[in-house]
C-alpha cells in the first residue's frame, strides 16, 4: 500500500511539473512572437494604425477618464488614450492559433 501511494505522489509530481514547464514555455514563446510582430507602436495617432494595419474587426467606444478605447484585430488588440497608441497587445493563445502568427 506504501508503495502505491509513494509511486502516486512521484507521477503526481511528474505531471504538475512538466504542466508548469509546459506553461513557462508557452509565456516565453507569447514574449518573443510579441517582440517579432509588427505591431502599432506606442504614440501612433488612430489615422496612422488604420492606415499601416488596415480596419479593425471591431471599434470599442472610449471608457473613462481620460478615454481609453479598444480596437481589435485578429490576433491582437490596440488601446489609444484619446487619439493615440497606449498599447498593442497580443491576444491570449495567438502563438498557439498560427505557430508563426501572420502579420496583418
Amino acid at each position: 500500500m506504501m508503495k502505491f501511494f509513494f509511486n502516486s505522489m512521484i507521477c503526481t509530481f511528474f505531471l504538475v511539473a512538466g504542466v508548469s514547464v509546459s506553461a513557462d514555455v508557452l509565456l516565453i514563446e507569447e514574449v518573443r512572437e510579441r517582440m517579432q510582430r509588427d505591431l502599432p507602436s506606442n504614440g501612433l495617432a488612430k489615422a496612422e494604425v488604420e492606415r499601416r494595419y488596415g480596419n479593425p474587426n471591431q471599434r470599442n467606444a472610449p471608457v473613462g477618464e481620460p478615454p481609453i478605447s479598444r480596437w481589435i484585430y485578429n490576433d491582437y488588440s490596440v488601446y489609444f488614450e484619446y487619439d493615440l497608441v497606449i498599447e498593442s497587445v497580443l491576444h491570449h493563445g495567438a502563438v498557439l492559433r498560427h505557430g508563426t502568427a501572420e502579420v496583418n
